[in-house]
């Protein structure tokens, strides 16, 4: 093997915290294997009326007048847990569990009948003071050892309210709304309340909400959130950048263990598949999607469109044809070389995998750099972000 392809392979060990390629190769499989398929349930809970099916639907990145939404109403929509599959994360599910009920309300029988289990945590979601049955099911939940989060919606709504009524300004408002909100919940402890609004991302608590859940899941799990969860600001695109460039290595050093064993042309079709699950992945997660760039041209009242189509790797991934960027002819070309090599006795398949990790690594960062790029163009350039 040659030195250069040794401290390929050497840096790739390296940046997967294993002792040997073998340990490297093996963790990112598993690695990218959780990438793609973890599963994520996220229950939403609350009283008739408090925007529990709206909330869910900003997590799905729908409207409420999309056919496939969680429907809305001022009466009680929600009669049985219903799931909702994520459109562009099939493994992340939001449950819209019905209203906790009347003062005849017993937590422990609720969450059985709901099927407590099969959540990771729980939005208990109101959009006036939190009541007695929310600390019950709060308390039956603590006692499960899971998490659970008191959000309190239409944040948006009680402001114009306020300021109406009392000419008070924002934060004296949401300060009020928020010692209200906590005085009702003393007897759970320090117990924090994420004030939201669904028609409002960027503004008050979301984006602290989700930092909140990002710091008490488990590394894999926040995985799956961060790739399901709006683009509501600045920060919140860095965050799934990062994620995004941290997982680099697993995919390319996943490529580079398919190609270090002798197939002929299995190197070629898998490292084709690893950047295209990895780079629609980033598509669709930065809000480059169709549904995305209509419903954010739609609120800042602008034609947005024309700056993905600036990008070949955005371009090619909304028509659903990846396979004719320059670059991956590049990729098709350096995959027929790896499997020549791979043939060859002694040190062929380890070159194969060296060329393999560099060149895959090589194709993720530029089609990564490049939809974050055009991601952040198109923010700036809706008024959304300034530099």
């Amino acid at each position: 093997m040659s030195t250069q392809d040794r401290a390929v392979l050497e840096l790739a060990v390296n940046e997967s915290g294993e002792s040997t390629l073998d340990r490297a190769t093996a963790k990112a499989k598993e690695t990218f294997d959780q990438f793609l398929n973890v599963s994520l349930n996220i229950a939403v809970t609350g009283k008739t009326g408090s925007g529990k099916s709206s909330f869910v639907n900003v997590i799905l990145g729908l409207s409420d007048v999309d056919e496939r939404a969680a429907p809305t109403g001022v009466t009680e929509t929600t009669k049985e847990p219903t799931m909702y599959v994520h459109p562009t994360m099939p493994n992340v599910k939001i449950w819209d569990l019905p209203g906790i009920g009347s003062p005849n309300f017993k937590a422990n029988k609720y969450l059985k009948e709901v099927k407590f289990k099969t959540y990771d945590f729980f939005i208990i979601l109101n959009s006036e003071r939190f009541m007695q049955n929310d600390i019950m099911l709060a308390k039956e939940i603590r006692k499960q050892r899971k998490h659970f989060y008191f959000v309190r919606s239409k944040i948006d709504i009680d402001i114009s309210s306020e300021q109406r009524k009392k000419r008070l300004n924002e934060q004296n408002v949401l300060d009020t709304i928020r010692e209200d909100c906590q005085n009702n919940l003393k007897e759970m402890g320090d117990s924090k309340v994420f004030l939201i609004s669904s028609v409002a991302l960027g503004k008050y608590d979301f984006e602290i909400l989700e930092n909140t859940l990002l710091e008490e899941l488990p590394f894999h799990k926040r995985s799956a959130l961060l790739q399901a969860w709006p683009v509501c600001s600045a920060a919140c695109l860095k965050k799934k950048i990062k994620l995004f460039k941290s997982l680099i290595w697993a995919a390319s050093l996943a490529s580079a263990g398919v190609a270090a064993a002798p197939v002929p042309g299995v190197s070629v079709v898998c490292d084709a598949v690893i950047v295209l699950l990895f780079l629609s992945r980033c598509y669709y997660a930065f809000g480059l999607d169709d549904r995305s760039l209509e419903r954010l041209s739609k609120k800042v009242a602008m034609p947005l469109q024309g700056y993905r189509a600036k990008s070949k790797f955005a371009d090619a991934i909304q028509k659903k044809a990846i396979t004719t960027i320059e670059v991956s002819a590049s990729l098709v070309t350096l995959a027929a070389i790896k499997d020549m090599l791979s043939l060859l006795p002694g040190v062929g398949s380890a070159v194969a995998a060296g060329l393999s990790f560099a060149s895959t690594q090589y194709i993720l960062r530029e089609g990564l750099n490049e939809l974050a790029n055009t991601a952040q163009e198109i923010r700036r350039v809706a008024g959304l972000d300034t530099i």
